[in-house]
Protein backbone atom coordinates (compact mmCIF):
# COMPACT_ATOMS: atom_id res chain seq x y z
CA UNK A 1 0.00 0.00 0.00
CA UNK A 2 2.83 2.13 0.80
CA UNK A 3 4.43 1.65 -2.55
CA UNK A 4 1.75 2.83 -4.76
CA UNK A 5 0.24 5.84 -2.36
CA UNK A 6 -3.10 3.98 -0.71
CA UNK A 7 -2.92 6.49 1.72
CA UNK A 8 -6.17 6.53 2.83
CA UNK A 9 -9.36 4.75 3.44
CA UNK A 10 -11.19 6.41 0.12
CA UNK A 11 -8.11 5.42 -2.05
CA UNK A 12 -8.71 1.91 -0.34
CA UNK A 13 -12.23 1.78 -0.49
CA UNK A 14 -12.08 2.97 -4.55
CA UNK A 15 -9.47 1.13 -5.12
CA UNK A 16 -10.99 -2.63 -3.32
CA UNK A 17 -14.46 -1.81 -5.37
CA UNK A 18 -12.90 -1.24 -8.99
CA UNK A 19 -10.52 -4.34 -8.84
CA UNK A 20 -13.72 -6.49 -7.23
CA UNK A 21 -16.12 -5.30 -9.98
CA UNK A 22 -13.44 -5.46 -12.62
CA UNK A 23 -12.11 -8.82 -11.17
CA UNK A 24 -15.90 -10.26 -10.79
CA UNK A 25 -15.04 -10.25 -7.33
CA UNK A 26 -11.21 -11.22 -7.41
CA UNK A 27 -12.06 -14.40 -9.23
CA UNK A 28 -10.86 -13.46 -12.80
CA UNK A 29 -7.39 -12.45 -13.88
CA UNK A 30 -8.16 -12.49 -17.57
CA UNK A 31 -10.13 -10.68 -19.54
CA UNK A 32 -13.70 -12.84 -20.99
CA UNK A 33 -13.97 -12.22 -24.65
CA UNK A 34 -16.70 -14.78 -25.55
CA UNK A 35 -18.93 -12.36 -26.49
CA UNK A 36 -22.34 -13.07 -28.50
CA UNK A 37 -23.59 -11.27 -31.90
CA UNK A 38 -25.85 -9.38 -29.10
CA UNK A 39 -23.03 -8.44 -26.57
CA UNK A 40 -20.55 -7.39 -29.43
CA UNK A 41 -22.92 -4.82 -30.55
CA UNK A 42 -23.70 -3.82 -27.33
CA UNK A 43 -20.27 -3.50 -25.50
CA UNK A 44 -18.20 -2.61 -28.71
CA UNK A 45 -20.24 -0.71 -31.16
CA UNK A 46 -17.75 1.03 -32.96
CA UNK A 47 -16.29 -2.05 -33.79
CA UNK A 48 -18.85 -4.48 -35.09
CA UNK A 49 -22.08 -4.05 -37.26
CA UNK A 50 -25.12 -6.85 -37.54
CA UNK A 51 -23.17 -7.96 -39.79
CA UNK A 52 -19.41 -8.80 -38.26
CA UNK A 53 -20.97 -9.54 -35.35
CA UNK A 54 -22.27 -12.46 -36.55
CA UNK A 55 -18.85 -13.59 -37.74
CA UNK A 56 -17.00 -12.50 -35.00
CA UNK A 57 -18.99 -13.93 -32.39
CA UNK A 58 -17.97 -16.74 -29.38
CA UNK A 59 -14.42 -16.04 -31.15
CA UNK A 60 -12.71 -14.24 -28.47
CA UNK A 61 -9.17 -14.04 -29.88
CA UNK A 62 -10.78 -12.85 -33.10
CA UNK A 63 -12.86 -10.54 -31.04
CA UNK A 64 -9.51 -9.15 -28.97
CA UNK A 65 -7.46 -8.84 -32.14
CA UNK A 66 -10.20 -6.58 -34.07
CA UNK A 67 -11.02 -4.19 -30.68
CA UNK A 68 -7.24 -4.06 -29.70
CA UNK A 69 -5.65 -3.80 -32.62
CA UNK A 70 -3.87 -0.52 -33.71
CA UNK A 71 -4.43 0.70 -30.38
CA UNK A 72 -2.61 1.09 -26.97
CA UNK A 73 1.09 0.13 -28.62
CA UNK A 74 -0.51 -2.83 -30.49
CA UNK A 75 -0.20 -3.99 -33.94
CA UNK A 76 -2.78 -4.18 -36.59
CA UNK A 77 -5.64 -7.17 -36.22
CA UNK A 78 -3.30 -9.40 -37.63
CA UNK A 79 -0.37 -9.21 -35.82
CA UNK A 80 -1.81 -11.03 -32.97
CA UNK A 81 -1.20 -8.30 -30.59
CA UNK A 82 -4.44 -7.90 -29.18
CA UNK A 83 -5.20 -10.95 -28.08
CA UNK A 84 -2.02 -11.24 -26.65
CA UNK A 85 -1.89 -8.32 -25.13
CA UNK A 86 -5.80 -8.49 -23.51
CA UNK A 87 -6.59 -7.59 -20.28
CA UNK A 88 -5.12 -9.11 -17.71
CA UNK A 89 -5.18 -8.72 -13.62
CA UNK A 90 -7.85 -7.29 -11.55
CA UNK A 91 -8.36 -4.33 -13.33
CA UNK A 92 -7.42 -5.73 -17.00
CA UNK A 93 -3.87 -3.83 -17.58
CA UNK A 94 -4.43 -4.07 -21.58
CA UNK A 95 -2.43 -3.10 -24.55
CA UNK A 96 1.20 -3.86 -25.43
CA UNK A 97 2.44 -0.09 -24.28
CA UNK A 98 1.00 -0.92 -20.86
CA UNK A 99 2.20 -4.41 -20.42
CA UNK A 100 6.06 -2.42 -21.20
CA UNK A 101 5.65 0.43 -19.30
CA UNK A 102 4.49 -2.01 -16.16
CA UNK A 103 7.11 -4.57 -16.80
CA UNK A 104 9.24 -1.57 -16.81
CA UNK A 105 8.33 -0.52 -13.52
CA UNK A 106 8.48 -3.81 -11.86
CA UNK A 107 12.00 -5.03 -13.53
CA UNK A 108 10.00 -8.22 -15.76
CA UNK A 109 10.07 -8.45 -19.28
CA UNK A 110 6.08 -8.58 -19.53
CA UNK A 111 6.15 -8.28 -23.47
CA UNK A 112 7.70 -11.55 -23.52
CA UNK A 113 5.53 -13.26 -21.17
CA UNK A 114 2.30 -11.19 -20.39
CA UNK A 115 0.65 -14.02 -18.94
CA UNK A 116 2.76 -13.19 -15.85
CA UNK A 117 -0.11 -10.32 -14.86
CA UNK A 118 -2.68 -12.74 -14.37
CA UNK A 119 -0.46 -14.95 -12.39
CA UNK A 120 2.04 -13.20 -10.47
CA UNK A 121 1.11 -9.33 -10.58
CA UNK A 122 -2.75 -9.04 -10.92
CA UNK A 123 -2.86 -7.06 -8.02
CA UNK A 124 0.22 -4.82 -8.16
CA UNK A 125 -0.63 -4.42 -11.91
CA UNK A 126 -3.82 -3.27 -10.40
CA UNK A 127 -2.41 -0.56 -8.26
CA UNK A 128 0.00 0.60 -10.70
CA UNK A 129 -2.19 1.60 -12.96
CA UNK A 130 -4.17 4.11 -10.41
CA UNK A 131 -1.22 5.28 -9.70
CA UNK A 132 -0.03 5.84 -13.03
CA UNK A 133 -3.59 7.24 -14.26
CA UNK A 134 -3.36 9.63 -11.03
CA UNK A 135 -6.76 8.34 -10.13
CA UNK A 136 -5.84 8.74 -6.18
CA UNK A 137 -6.53 12.46 -6.43
CA UNK A 138 -9.80 12.07 -7.43
CA UNK A 139 -10.57 8.85 -4.91
CA UNK A 140 -8.66 11.91 -2.32
CA UNK A 141 -12.49 13.57 -3.19
CA UNK A 142 -14.58 11.30 -1.07
CA UNK A 143 -17.30 8.64 -1.83
CA UNK A 144 -19.70 10.97 -4.29
CA UNK A 145 -21.67 9.28 -7.02
CA UNK A 146 -19.68 11.84 -9.16
CA UNK A 147 -16.23 10.04 -7.78
CA UNK A 148 -17.34 6.74 -8.67
CA UNK A 149 -18.20 7.91 -11.85
CA UNK A 150 -14.72 9.78 -12.42
CA UNK A 151 -13.07 6.95 -11.02
CA UNK A 152 -14.86 3.97 -13.52
CA UNK A 153 -14.61 6.48 -16.69
CA UNK A 154 -11.05 6.27 -16.26
CA UNK A 155 -10.45 2.42 -15.82
CA UNK A 156 -12.88 1.03 -18.66
CA UNK A 157 -13.60 4.31 -20.58
CA UNK A 158 -17.22 4.62 -19.23
CA UNK A 159 -19.87 3.89 -17.09
CA UNK A 160 -20.24 -0.48 -17.93
CA UNK A 161 -21.47 -1.83 -14.57
CA UNK A 162 -21.91 0.98 -12.60
CA UNK A 163 -24.73 0.15 -10.51
CA UNK A 164 -21.96 -2.82 -9.48
CA UNK A 165 -19.42 -0.29 -9.02
CA UNK A 166 -21.53 2.11 -6.80
CA UNK A 167 -22.23 -0.70 -4.46
CA UNK A 168 -19.22 -2.22 -4.31
CA UNK A 169 -17.91 1.51 -3.54
CA UNK A 170 -20.36 1.96 -0.52
CA UNK A 171 -19.63 -1.56 1.02
CA UNK A 172 -16.17 -0.82 1.42
CA UNK A 173 -16.36 2.66 2.45
CA UNK A 174 -19.16 1.11 5.52
CA UNK A 175 -16.26 -0.93 6.26
CA UNK A 176 -13.48 1.78 6.05
CA UNK A 177 -14.70 4.95 6.81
Amino acid sequence: MREFNISNPFRLAHFLAQTAHESGNFKHVRENLNYSAEGLIKVFPKYFSKETALWYARKPEAIANVVYGNRMGNGDKNSGDGFRYRGRGFLGLTGKSNYKAFGDFIGVDLVKDPDLVATKYALTSAAWFFEKRGLWKICDNGMSDDIVVRVSKLINGGTIGLTDRRSKTKVFSDLLI
